[in-house]
């Protein structure tokens, strides 16, 4: 270990890069803020990154102040209030020494890592953790490894379920902004740094146009020039089938629940984040094994963007921030939970549940040019909340959406999936999609900042790739908290195909939108050749019938009356997702691409039917 001849920053003892040892030898570097007037050992807080240790988080700011917080003025702040902390630059990233693999070296490492703190003499035996997005995968997974100094947890915006469920893959598609993360990265690697060839090669690659030319492969990429995060790409994307490689530690957290650290662990996400799935299942995995206590904070937001009001157009009002509504700020929030965990100091400053439910605004538009949809937050004993009950909405052959099943004994809807014209992306949950896709809640509609979309353009309501269902508009306030699925019959005469499905919150025309605003909650996917599944491929037989079950992701939304409760079925969701070829090639190769003429029945032997989580609303016979 090199020791780093500390600097008095105020009446912080800083010292920078000490080299911390790996049980394979490698050396992480890593900072360490210390209290100078400490008069005995204290509490450890950890931070691992692969964004720089000496950088900044896109979302450390406050409601008060929007100017962004470094991680040396975060650190700061927490060794002000009685802690040593340490932010480490995760293998092969910045200034610590290794190779770089996405996700998988962080379980060994961290646990390394808190063993090597607690083993230091300014170490009171106790290790918190931190960390937002790949902070929170690193502390998920060195918790499946459960350290014996780990004493207290704070996941924001990660620390995968499983990878395979949500973040990399959902429902057999993969998510493509690990290619726009991959891009990016590649240019931040150590590699690119010492070789300018390299980094001028990578700086030329124009990702837009990259993404018009899929599929892509070995050397014919945007990442070509950077061939290990190429290698790693492509291996995500070509591993189609659930098995070894996606039950690795940093992985799959669901698979080491039994083994996972039983330390007070807080799980926080945002309803259009990627891991709003990643934070729910953790919860309610944990929550079930383990003493805890475990904490679930899901809010408005997107990934990481917890002192804003907003996620893409639309506004939750002023309350819809963290600040003020679970503490003064995200850094007070910490510590007042690490204070207490670590210290015993204070009260724990969180319910079992802390959610923040979308809707009750005045459907206008706000000052800032967004729709004013409102919202407030409630507390709960567990997700979903109690009084929560199943409710199946079906489908019906004329677009309607409704708790009653269909009479007709044939009845169906189709259209046709065209491989090189897909639905495209209009927000969701999603994190790191710059610059081909933003996250959020947005109107429905195509339009010229909209990758993919072509004029004339149009709401996505209109294309004949989409099947919509609505209800009729709303005689009472209907509020839905809990996950979100559907069960379809569908049949194509593709050997596989995708079913896209959409939960929409239908705002009614208005003097602001007189066309209405057609604002996304949640999204799902399924890819037909797992439909029995993720460890086989089942592929489809022509014209058959099949029932799928497609899993989406959970939110919390009051339906104002007069609005309608609207689903889009489709077969693609672009570049969200990758496009499926409908030819039943191997996951990430498409050369065959061919168009899917693609049906959903809806009738008495096969009702298809969507099910959501109503807390109020439907009277016992609706």
């Amino acid at each position: 270990m090199n020791r780093i001849a500390p600097k008095l920053s105020g009446e912080i003892l800083v010292e920078h890069d000490v080299m911390v040892p790996m049980r394979d030898g490698v050396r992480l570097a890593t900072d360490i803020y210390r209290p100078a007037g400490a008069t005995g050992p204290l509490p450890v807080l950890f931070e691992r990154t692969p964004y720089d240790k000496s950088g900044v988080n896109h979302g450390d700011r406050t409601a008060a102040d929007p100017t962004l917080k470094s991680r040396p003025e975060i650190a700061m702040a927490f060794a002000r209030a009685g802690y040593v902390v340490a932010v480490q630059d995760c293998r092969g990233r910045y200034n610590s020494e290794g190779v770089f693999a996405k996700y998988t070296s962080e379980a060994e490492d961290g646990f390394d890592g808190v063993a090597w703190f607690a083993a230091q003499p300014w170490c009171d035996g106790q290790v918190g953790t931190y960390g937002l997005s790949y902070g929170a995968h690193a502390q998920a997974a060195l918790a499946s490894l459960d350290p014996p100094a780990l004493r207290a947890m704070f996941l924001d915006s990660g620390g995968f379920s499983s990878a395979f469920r949500s973040g990399i893959r959902q429902g057999g598609a993969f998510e493509l902004k690990q290619a726009t993360w991959a891009h990016k990265h590649a240019l931040l690697s150590p590699e690119t740094a010492a070789d300018p060839a390299r980094k001028a090669a990578l700086e030329a690659e124009d990702i837009k146009a990259w993404f018009h030319k899929l599929p892509w492969s070995e050397g014919k990429s945007p990442l070509r020039s950077a061939p290990e995060f190429e290698a790693y790409l492509f291996q995500q994307w070509r591993t189609g089938l659930f098995g070894p490689y996606w039950m690795q530690s940093g992985l799959w957290a669901a698979g080491a629940y039994d083994a996972f650290a039983d330390v007070p662990q807080v799980h926080m996400a945002s309803w259009y984040d990627p891991y709003a799935l990643t934070a729910t299942e953790n919860y309610t995995g944990l929550s079930a094994r383990k003493k805890g206590p475990i904490k679930l904070v899901l809010g408005p937001w997107t990934h990481g963007q917890r002192s804003v009001t907003f996620a893409g157009d639309v506004d939750f009002g002023p309350r819809a921030t963290l600040d003020g509504a679970l503490a003064e700020t995200y850094v007070a929030l910490r510590l007042a939970w690490f204070d207490h965990w670590l210290k015993g100091e204070g009260r724990d400053p969180l319910p079992p549940v802390k959610l923040f439910v979308m809707g009750g605004g005045s459907g206008g538009r706000t000052a800032q040019g967004r729709l004013d949809h409102g919202g407030r937050w409630i507390d709960a004993q567990n997700w979903p909340p109690a009084g929560a009950r199943p409710v199946a909405f079906h489908l019906h052959a004329d677009g309607g959406l409704a708790p009653t099943g269909p009479t007709e004994a044939e009845a169906s809807l189709g259209y046709v999936h065209d491989p090189a014209h897909p639905v495209p992306t209009i927000g969701g949950a999603i994190a790191s999609g710059a610059p081909i896709m933003e996250a959020g809640a947005f109107d429905q509609r195509e339009g010229a900042d909209v990758f993919g979309a072509a004029p004339p353009y149009h709401a996505l309501a209109d294309r004949p790739d989409v099947l919509v269902f609505r209800t009729p508009p709303l005689e009472r306030d209907l509020e839905v908290i809990g996950d979100f699925s559907a069960e379809l019959w569908v049949s194509s005469d593709a050997p596989d195909t995708d079913f896209h499905i959409k939960l929409i919150d239908e705002h009614p025309p208005s003097p602001d939108y007189p066309q209405g605003f057609a604002m996304n909650l949640a999204h799902g996917v399924l890819r037909a050749r797992y439909r029995e599944g993720f460890d086989q491929e089942v592929f489809l037989q022509p014209g058959v019938p099949v029932q799928v079950r497609i899993q989406g992701f959970p939110t919390a939304n009051l339906f104002r009356q007069g609005h309608r409760l609207r689903i889009d079925v489709s077969s693609s969701n672009f570049p969200h997702f990758d496009v499926n070829p409908n030819s039943g090639e191997p996951e990430g190769f498409a050369d065959q691409a061919k168009l899917a003429h693609n049906r959903i029945h809806m009738d008495r032997s096969r009702p298809s039917r969507v099910m959501l989580s109503v807390t109020a609303g439907l009277t016992s016979g609706d």
